[in-house]
Formats: C-alpha cells, structure tokens, sequence
C-alpha cells in the first residue's frame, strides 16, 4: 500500500471514530447553539492558533453554512502575518482577551473554540474569559494530546489547565500527539498532518446537526450559497442586510 493510500485509510478511520463516538457532544453542542438561532444570535468561533484559525474560516461565509457564524480572526495567530510570530503569541497569556473584547461578545452567548491540543495560553485564556462573561463555551480539542503534553510545556497556559476541562461541551478531535501520523522509512519526522480534517469533519457535522434541528421545529435557518454558482449572490443578498452589521469580518 503506498504511503498516499495509508493516509487515506487513516482518515477515513479517524473521520469514522469522530462521526460514531462524537455524535452524543455534537448533538449537545448543536442543542445550545439552536437555541441561539432561534434568538437570532450570532455564534462566535475562535481557532487561537496557527492552522487552528482555518478551523474558524472554514464555517465561516462558507458555502452550506449558517449565516449565524461569526469568524474571530486576529493577525497575531494568522500564519498571514508570520508564522514563527503566530506561534509566540499563542503562548502569550493575557493575549486573547484583548482580541475577544473586539468582538460582540455576550452573556449567555456561545463560544465556540477551536484548538488542535487545547492547551496554548491563548485557548486557555479564551474559555476562561467566555465563561467570566457568563458564555456557553463549545471546545473543540484533541484531549490525548493535552492528556500527554507535560504540565511544564512551554506552550501551556499558566493555570496548566486542558480546554476540555473548562468547556460546556467538549467534542473530542481525537488527534494524536505530533498531528502528523505517516511514517516513511529513512524519515525522521512522521508526516501527512491530520488535524484541520478532523476539526473540519466536525464542524460540518455540528452545522448539519444545527440545521436538522431548526428544520424539524419548522425553522429554515439562512444558509449560505456558493457566489460562484448561478443565482448564488442574488440568495446571500437576500439576508446581508441582516448581518453585515452584527458580524465584524463580513
């Protein structure tokens, strides 16, 4: 089997292990954010960290995805912006609720955070400050990576604490320490990285879960379609107006 069919087979397997044992935090998760909908309240998410952040763009004026998300993208995370630089401020604490204090946040509003091993300080930092707000957080982590890393990590949080302990609903990313997962004889280093499918499989899942509620309680939620496909603009246009000022990267 060549390397390229083996990662395949992995995420398959892995995407499968998400879907079967995930489901019951997915369903909680879609539970609470469904309530904000029928609010008519924006949820935020949050991927404090470098390729973490593409976990946030990809629910976000995303083609099939709830109008409702709100993207919080700062340029101290975004590898756009340097990526050595991205890795020191995730570290950094105190950071992250500067950036979420540029955002609507509210109370009784929903966090969703985003972090392949839920423990940077600037993860940490997020659920932290949500919860002093009085939010509902939704973490999104690999919890045997942040069971593995040593307290004395130079990538932890001060507290030393695992995001999956301070969330409301925790879904498990199920990642495992290192994130590449192929390895190739006379390679030192494994490779073939697995965390964005991951993280991406479950966020889709949760917005399929969200909208299959709402449709049930007779709600059509406003969806996104693809500008790049006929009548495409003409549907967004519709509902813009509805969000263009509430969602700050709009």
């Amino acid at each position: 089997m060549s390397y390229s069919k083996k990662y395949l087979k992995y995420t398959q397997q892995l995407m499968d292990e998400i879907v079967t044992e995930e489901m019951e935090a997915i369903q909680q998760a879609a539970e609470l954010i469904v309530q904000q909908i029928k609010s008519n309240e924006i949820i935020h998410i949050y991927g404090p960290g470098g390729h973490s952040n593409i976990a946030a763009q990809e629910v976000f004026f995303r083609a099939g995805g709830l109008m409702h998300m709100s993207a919080i993208l700062d340029d101290g995370t975004l590898l756009s912006a340097g990526a050595l630089r991205s890795m020191q401020v995730e570290r950094i604490t105190g950071y992250a609720p500067i950036v979420l204090q540029d955002y609507p946040l509210k109370k009784e509003g929903i966090l969703v955070i985003v972090n392949a091993y839920g423990i940077n300080a600037a993860t940490i930092d997020s659920a932290l400050y949500a919860k002093e707000l009085g939010m509902k957080v939704i973490g999104i982590s690999s919890k045997s990576h942040a069971e593995q890393t040593p307290l004395d990590h130079p990538a932890r949080h001060t507290t030393k604490k695992n995001l999956y302990e301070l969330v409301d609903v925790h879904i498990d990313s199920k990642v495992l320490p290192g994130d590449a997962v192929i390895s190739i004889d006379g390679v030192a280093q494994p490779v073939g990285a697995i965390s964005s499918f991951a993280n991406n499989i479950i966020l889709n899942c949760l917005t399929i879960e969200i909208i299959d509620l709402l449709s049930k309680q007779g709600i059509e939620p406003p969806i996104w379609k693809s500008g790049n496909v006929t009548g495409g603009d003409e549907w967004n246009a519709q509902f813009i107006n509805q969000f263009k000022h509430r969602i700050k990267k709009l």
